[in-house]
């Protein structure tokens, strides 16, 4: 989730003002750059228990260690430091239960992005010693229950966390127990994003199943292997899953925006302080008709915010977010980035991914998202199961990174970051039933042994 301080302070006049605004990221090709998020869980090395915000082990002592090791600016919501900017647009935050995410910046290359993941991992290895902390990136806590999970101190999710149980039975083990791999790409046109959302958004199911890796909670096997997708099937329906617009007619730049004025409010940001207005409707907020701030009338600002608080899988902003793994291995966080910027990023790539999703339905594709959670990589498909479709698509993937050309130092082309995912579409477990397999077996039924294995 991102961090408060958009100041765009236009006022809105139309919603072709909010098209206008996500057509504002189009960029020639050449500019395209890759920008990749993860989060991982903190954990005491003593017990394996989330560390809270305060204390000499906290979040927040980490934020501070960084601020000092890296001279990054803080982030305050109401004088606590929330988050962290570095250079490039790159950022460290929080999500609701501590979960330490880095918003990595937007680079030209996967090489690049291997280098920035690396320099995050020898940060944590280089400050988080002196603190007896560690960070295991995975999709759903494996043993803590969620009053076990601590709250950040950011004023948004003091809202969220009134108005979740509201909306859905598992909205606050989302924002508490669940961490996530995101990237962000660029789209060229119109066209071009329409292309981008309509393969994505297809393909997210099979992402899940790929990137699946969370199997456990509060200390046993859950039954599933994507817990967090699970968790998302009810959290808040009217603004998250793979919303029908994206598939019909005419879908651009207005149609996804009239979309978003539709997702009911969390909050209006005015002077550094987050006022409640969760359920209330974004129209009303143009026309200045809000109860609780009468008179006060939408800027593009306040829709930059209220776009963070939609949740599809794929998310438009400026540029296209991709939002449907689990966090994992660094290999696989990286994979994840080699997946859509193959496919995205070379033009042969994008229309041979168009062509193969062309004949799945809205209702095919939401039926396989409410499948995947249990069934991963084998959810059947077709005339065989979802991993004859990974084979096409890292294909597709590995053909893209190939035409791209980007290589690194020793003459190595971006292909290498594929390796993980070609290996699950050729059989290999993904890393959820890695772990079951753990479970059973060396771990003797001690899911906490997975802290140290997961651990960056």
């Amino acid at each position: 989730m991102s961090n408060p301080g958009d100041a765009d302070t236009r006022e809105i006049t139309s919603v072709s003002d909010l098209a206008a605004y996500l057509e504002s990221g189009c960029k020639p090709a050449q500019d395209f750059t890759i920008g990749t998020e993860h989060e991982a869980f903190g954990f005491r090395h003593a017990d394996t228990t989330p560390p809270a915000y305060e204390g000499a082990d906290g979040i927040g002592a980490l934020l501070q260690a960084v601020q000092v090791r890296d001279g990054w600016a803080p982030i305050l919501d109401n004088g606590n430091i929330i988050g962290l900017k570095g250079k490039g647009g790159a950022s460290l935050s929080l999500e609701p239960g501590g979960q330490f995410e880095l918003s990595g910046a937007t680079l030209t290359d996967l090489h690049a992005t291997k280098a920035e993941l690396d320099a995050h991992i020898a940060r944590l290895h280089d400050i988080t010693p002196g603190l007896g902390l560690g960070f295991a990136p995975l999709g759903y806590h494996p043993t803590a229950s969620r009053a076990a999970m601590p709250w950040m101190p950011k004023g948004r999710y003091k809202i969220m966390r009134a108005y979740m149980p509201k909306v859905g039975m598992r909205g606050l083990d989302m924002m508490l127990r669940t961490c996530t791999v995101q990237v962000n790409l660029d789209f060229a046109s119109e066209a071009d994003m329409v292309a981008k959302m309509r393969v994505a958004s297809a393909l997210q199911p099979l992402a899940t199943a790929l990137f699946a890796n969370s199997p456990f909670s509060e200390g046993k096997p859950n039954g599933l292997l994507s817990n967090r997708a699970f968790v998302w099937t009810d959290t808040d329906n009217a603004r998250s899953g793979i919303p029908a617009v994206i598939f019909q007619d005419g879908f651009g730049f207005e149609a996804y925006a009239n979309w978003l004025l539709d997702v009911p409010m969390y909050f209006v940001y005015r002077d550094g302080v987050y006022h409640d207005v969760a359920g209330a409707s974004f129209r009303d907020f143009m026309a200045g008709r809000l109860a609780a701030l009468p008179g006060e009338r939408a800027t593009i600002g306040d829709f930059a915010d209220h776009s963070t608080t939609a949740f599809p899988d794929v998310r438009l902003k400026k540029y296209i977010e991709t939002r449907g793994a689990d966090s994992g291995h660094p290999a696989m966080i990286l994979a994840q980035s080699a997946l859509w910027a193959g496919i995205f990023y070379d033009p042969a790539a994008l229309a041979a991914a168009q062509a193969l999703v062309r004949p799945l339905s809205h209702q095919q594709i939401l039926a396989l998202r409410a499948a995947v959670p249990a069934t991963g990589i084998n959810t059947p498909f077709g005339q065989g199961t979802l991993r004859d479709l990974a084979k096409e698509v890292v294909a597709i993937a590995a053909e893209g990174l190939k035409a791209r050309a980007r290589l690194n130092a020793a003459g190595e082309d971006e292909q290498q970051y594929l390796v993980p995912l070609q290996e699950i579409a050729a059989g290999g477990p993904a890393q959820a039933e890695h772990w079951l397999a753990r479970y059973h077996g060396a771990w003797n039924g001690d899911v906490t042994k997975i802290f140290a294995e997961a651990a960056f």
